[in-house]
Formats: C-alpha cells, structure tokens, sequence
C-alpha cells in the first residue's frame, strides 16, 4: 500500500487525485480549507494560508500513517490565482495570503516531509502543481507567476540537495496544462484591465481546449508511478509525457 497527502483536495484536480488513488486502494490523507466528503480518505480541514500550524499539521499526519506503508508521496497541489491585476493595482493583504498558499506552505510541507521521513528506506517522492506561469511572464498575474517561479527553482534546489541525501526525496515541479476548473472560472471573471489576456482564456473554454480534472488527474497518477523523476529532471510539462 503506498501513502499519498494531497494538498487542496476539495475541488478541482486535487480532488479527483484523490478520488482515484483511494480507488486504487492506497492510504489518502486529504488537505483544504473547505469540507470534502471523500470517504475513502482521512480529511483534514486546513487554511494553508496560516503557515504557522503547517509543521506540527504535517507531523501528525505522517504519525497517523498505517505502518505497512511502502512509500510515500506529497502532492502540494492547493493554489490559489488571486491577486488577479497589474501591480500597483492589487491588494497588499491579497499578496501576502497567496504568496503564503502557492509558496510558503509547500516550502513548509515539503520540509517537513522531509524531515519526518528522514530514515525511512521506501520510495518518498514530492510533486509540486506548478503552472506554464512559473516560467512564462503574463501581465497581471505578477504574484501567481512569481509563486509558481519560486515553487519550480524550490524544486531545483531540493533535486539538488537531495543527491547527497542516504534515503533520497524524489521531486518534480509539474505543469498540468489548462484545466476546466474553478480556477479558470475565476480567471475568465476577471477584466480585461486587471488581466490583458483574458479574452485569450475565455476563447480556451469556448474552443473545448480545456482539460477535465478527472483527465489530468489520471496523466498525473501515471506519471507518478511511472516514470523516474531523476530521468526527467525537476521541472516537468505533464503535456509533454
């Protein structure tokens, strides 16, 4: 049996990772703010945004893991898109509260994943749910793309260190593509001043470009248990596998 602790499960591609590797029959701690009625996993409500309960959080999750486990895998996938605007146009608190969801507490989670499981011998592997925007600068998402970028250089630092590491993590920073969830509800709600590129989205969605969760979700379990994140580096695009 192989553990997963998903980040962000009540909606979206979160939940439906969820969905299906409980399906599979693996042990599924489940993370958000709001309620998700998935009986199949263990469900703890969270605000990732107050970043100072995440290490004793995660602590307890990792304590409450059957033993039989064979290895383990953080998926660090809640995120949010606001602030949606220019800079010098958004809101200070706004900032702060997604720089703490999209980064901060995946660098605390992965933390102490890390730590915790510093001596177990199985599989341990990492998957942070970056985005095209991490890597590709977009006018009026000036706080999510910096996220994102700073998610997928936290993955290259940890690849790096964790070489020299006795029982190594393996991590990808893994772009999922354009998926039809709230997120992209959200990014179509907002105006073409606030984000020049909307029409750009609103056409993704008329055109039936977008990806289903249910859809994503498969490419990404199968990518998990199948390839070697060592072969394929820390920075991965799921649309190209």
């Amino acid at each position: 049996m192989k553990a997963y602790i998903i980040t962000g499960v009540s909606k979206g591609i979160g939940l439906e990772l969820a969905k299906q590797v409980s399906k599979a029959g693996h042990f599924v701690v489940g993370i958000a703010r709001t309620e998700c009625e998935l009986d199949e996993m263990k469900f703890i409500q969270a605000d990732l945004s107050i970043t100072e309960n995440l290490e004793s959080m995660m602590n307890e999750i990792i304590d409450s893991v059957p033993q039989n486990i064979g290895s383990f895998t953080l998926i660090n996938n809640a995120g949010m898109v606001d602030p949606i605007g220019l800079i010098g146009t958004v809101s200070a608190e706004e900032m702060t509260k997604a720089i703490a969801v999209n980064l901060t507490a995946p660098m605390i989670i992965s933390n102490t994943f890390i730590s915790k499981l510093k001596g177990f011998e199985g599989s341990k592997r990492i998957v942070n749910i970056s985005s095209g925007a991490g890597r590709n600068a977009y006018e009026g998402w000036g706080t999510y793309c910096a996220t994102k970028a700073g998610l997928d250089h936290f993955s290259r630092v940890v690849a790096l260190e964790q070489l020299n590491a006795k029982h190594p993590v393996e991590i990808v920073s893994i772009a999922p593509g354009i998926i039809d969830t709230g997120m992209q509800e959200a990014i179509r709600a907002s105006n073409k001043e606030a984000f020049p590129l909307l029409e750009r989205f609103i056409d993704y969605k008329e055109q039936g470009v977008l990806s289903s969760p249910e859809q994503t979700a498969q490419k990404l379990i199968s990518f998990i248990e199948n390839k070697d994140f060592k072969e394929v580096g820390p920075i991965v695009d799921i649309r190209k596998f």
